[in-house]
């Protein structure tokens, strides 16, 4: 992501410097100084930014909440003047403006209403060995909530809990990044908002790289396993369970199936978003027989070719991805950065009769904005 930034704003200051020269042989030269001024502070941004926030002792999350905005507020500036550039080099230049306002409409639309404007997807997975006792279950299917950078967060929360609990889950999942940086932003009030959620088979968790702690700069005050283990026994006291590289049995009409989760490891940080992540996940299944119908929650979503290898994953859950926040939809044609990233990335792949799901997420990370990839609640249905 940083190199990405770091790219944007050198391809933008030499378009505005291009721009500014243009300018500068005609005879409108007024905007000279303000053009010059603007330009600067925001090609800047990123960088002043994050210089000034490297010299906090900790990444608080009211910082980080900051940071976000400072980055929306980037875009915002930036992403409108690419949009112009290109027209006005093909000497269109009222087409360049008009586009530069659609560019900013977009932007603060996304901020404004797609970021809250969730999605329900319904969603239907068959199988021939899921066993009679569990054909017609309902799993609601939720993911990367990022309490820490929610706008409204107990707003925001109790919406997502109101909406889950009309769905009338048989099953609730959520598959990591429940919190952005610190475990304190699963607070009273959020534990008391989200241990409203209900059904009769439980709330199982898992657990994401942001729930790890490894983006907490003063790990001398908070190490990662008191990080860790304190929000794990936070969702405990909410009454949700967490399979942490384990497996545990669901029972329904005389039937057993199984339901394995894969915690995140720190020490694969830097691996997060690559293709392939090296973790081991054997220890998930260990004594486990892969005779019963299996339900894998795993935050990572490139760890689902290991799973099948392995012989479980009948249907696997993620996160992780968000599609990046950003997706476009032409018929069944479907575009993210992510797709530059990501082998899988977002919603229902199907491969020899096993099924992942990526989940787009409820929160945001980076920037408070969401466009066409909306906030996600999926309803999958198991059938036989």
């Amino acid at each position: 992501m940083i190199r990405i930034v770091i790219a944007l704003s050198l391809l933008v200051g030499a378009l505005d410097f291009r721009y500014y020269r243009r300018r500068m042989r005609s005879r409108r030269r007024g905007v000279r100084v303000p053009f010059i001024v603007f330009a600067a502070a925001t090609d800047l941004l990123p960088l002043i930014a994050g210089g000034l926030f490297g010299l906090l002792p900790d990444n608080s999350t009211a910082t980080v909440a900051a940071a976000m905005w400072l980055f929306y507020v980037y875009l915002l500036t930036v992403l409108p003047r690419l949009a112009f550039y290109f027209f006005q080099h093909f000497g269109l230049v009222r087409t360049g403006a008009a586009a530069a306002g659609l560019t900013a409409v977009l932007l603060v639309w996304g901020a404004v209403y797609a970021r809250t404007s969730y999605a329900v997807n319904e969603v239907e997975v068959r199988s021939e060995r899921l066993p009679e006792g569990f054909d017609g279950l309902r799993i609601v299917h939720f993911s990367d909530l990022h309490i820490g950078t929610l706008v409204h967060p107990e707003r925001e929360m109790k919406r997502l809990v109101r909406t889950v609990d009309a769905l009338r889950p048989d099953l609730v999942v959520f598959t990591g990044d429940l919190v952005n940086i610190r475990y304190t932003e699963l607070d009273s009030a959020a534990m008391r908002i989200l241990s409203q959620l209900r059904a009769p088979l439980g709330v199982v968790s898992n657990i994401g790289n942001h729930d790890t702690g490894v983006y907490v700069k003063d790990t001398l005050a908070l190490p990662v396993e008191v990080n860790t283990d304190s929000l794990v026994a936070r969702q405990r006291r909410m009454g949700w369970r967490l399979p942490d590289n384990e497996t545990e049995y669901l029972v329904r009409g005389g039937d057993t199936i199984t339901l394995s989760g894969i915690s995140f490891d720190p020490a694969f940080r830097r691996e997060r978003h690559d293709r392939n992540v090296g973790m081991n996940i054997g220890a998930t299944y260990e004594g486990v027989s892969r005779t019963p119908y299996n339900i894998t929650l795993s935050h990572l979503p490139q760890l689902w070719d290991r799973i099948r290898e392995l012989g479980y994953g009948d249907l696997t859950l993620s996160g992780h991805v968000h599609a990046m926040q950003i997706k476009a939809r032409i018929g069944k044609w479907r575009f993210s950065p992510a797709r530059l990233f990501y082998k899988r990335w977002s919603g229902r792949y199907d491969e020899e009769g096993s099924t992942l799901y990526i989940n787009d997420g409820i929160g945001y990370v980076g920037f408070p904005m969401r466009l066409g990839a909306y906030p996600e609640i999926t309803v999958i249905t198991l059938r036989r």
